[in-house]
């Protein structure tokens, strides 16, 4: 009998670890499949708001979207660390992702009239869900050495502060509740970007941005890409099937394959510098990155709908152009963070240049506001500009080959 409950608790020991101490995740690791599923459920919480969007391209609107797609990015950021630092490929950690993946379903239940009807409801599920982060986070501190301690303390008590804050926001009217929800994504993120900053070197020793951290976060920005096929596909769901509007709605797609295109060739699958202001800023850039690309999926679907007309609708020209053109700043300010920055200079800056000038001449054509298809062409040759400068320096330690991206 004792070797029996001997063999029991051993299996029970390995299927139920205690989270990870900081500084022994593995700095070799693929992504797992179960991080893959948990971040395509935070992408239909994504696809939810871009859908919003996509039908209420308004300044109301936008205050909406940018306040819900920050606030659902805050949670896959804070469940993703908590995965990579803490977390294990066990019973416990699977069951740990399960239940986060439990509590964002209702949220993104709300997210279409959450500045509306489902308001306080919204408000509601997401104090559920980041209290929840916060117990994990509370449970993983408890096994911290002294050195660790003081800066966990510090990111339980702003996480708590989140669940707090978001359950007292029912307590708001409609427009109060975004104005808050929205101050509150700019105090978190502030609150993270110190923390890291003003953590212990220890702490900071610790929290290594690791191949698999980089890969996820790459993973993340293709699956939101796919955002921008779906909005082209809801066009063309609406609309009558012509020669212009397929046309139009191809070589939207043309535009969001260059999006692609500009960060993983310049910017995606590469370590960022190992100082905290790197780190910080290697993470936060992928929230601007991110919201504009799900962005220029909502802003397809009115352009593919009204492809025929002399001009581009206002709202959608301007979305879709100005997200192109934080697609091209954001990939900038990551690839500012890399160490491939520093040693490939001749190529970057010049490159960080060419961007920039781009991204303002994107936003000169949504002034214009030409023919939708009009529109789709000048974009997609803008986002070839920049590569074309790349190819024409013949620079190939760009483009790192298939086995050096593997290695």
């Amino acid at each position: 009998m004792a070797t029996e409950q001997g063999r029991w608790a051993r299996l029970r020991d390995r299927l139920w670890q205690p989270p990870r101490p900081h500084g022994q995740q593995p700095l070799e690791r693929r992504v797992r499949p179960v991080e893959l599923f948990y971040d395509l459920v935070v992408v239909v919480l994504v696809g939810q708001a871009a859908h919003h969007l996509a039908g209420h391209i308004t300044g109301r609107g936008l205050i909406e979207y940018a306040a819900i797609f920050t606030l659902i990015w805050i949670a896959w950021l804070n469940g993703s660390l908590y995965h990579e630092l803490h977390g294990r490929d066990d019973a416990r950690g699977r069951t740990l992702l399960l239940v986060q993946i439990l509590a964002l379903v209702p949220l993104g239940a709300c997210i279409p009239a959450a500045g509306g009807a489902r308001g306080r409801a919204f408000a509601v599920a997401a104090a559920v869900l980041f209290a929840i982060l916060a117990l994990l986070w509370r449970g993983a501190s408890r096994h911290d050495r002294p050195e660790f301690r003081r800066t966990s303390r510090l990111f339980v008590a702003g996480t708590c502060v989140i669940a707090v804050a978001m359950a007292a926001s029912m307590l708001l009217s409609a427009e109060g509740r975004v104005i808050a929800w929205l101050t509150l994504d700019v105090v978190y993120l502030a609150g993270f970007a110190a923390v890291l900053g003003l953590a212990s070197p220890a702490l900071f020793a610790a929290f290594t941005i690791t191949d698999a951290l980089i890969e996820r976060f790459g993973l993340f920005i293709i699956i939101v890409l796919g955002e921008t096929v779906t909005g082209v596909v809801d066009g063309l769901v609406n609309s009558r099937l012509q020669a212009i509007t397929l046309a139009v709605g191809l070589i939207a797609v043309v535009v969001g394959f260059g999006a692609w295109w500009t960060y993983f060739d310049f910017a995606g699958q590469r370590t960022p510098r190992s100082t905290r202001a790197s780190t910080v800023g290697w993470m936060l850039s992928h929230l601007p990155l991110t919201a504009a690309v799900a962005a220029m999926g909502a802003a397809m679907v009115t352009l593919v709908e009204h492809a025929s007309q002399r001009h581009a609708p206002t709202a959608a020209s301007w979305l879709l152009c100005a997200g192109t053109a934080v697609v091209l700043v954001a990939s900038m300010a990551i690839a500012a963070t890399l160490e491939v920055w520093q040693t490939n200079r001749a190529l970057y800056q010049p490159l960080a240049i060419t961007c920039g000038v781009v991204a303002a001449l994107c936003l000169a054509l949504a002034a214009v506001r030409p023919k939708p298809l009009v529109l789709v062409i000048v974009l997609v040759v803008l986002l070839a500009v920049p590569w074309s400068l790349a190819v024409a320096r013949q620079r190939p330690q760009a483009y790192p080959t298939t086995e050096e991206a593997d290695a």
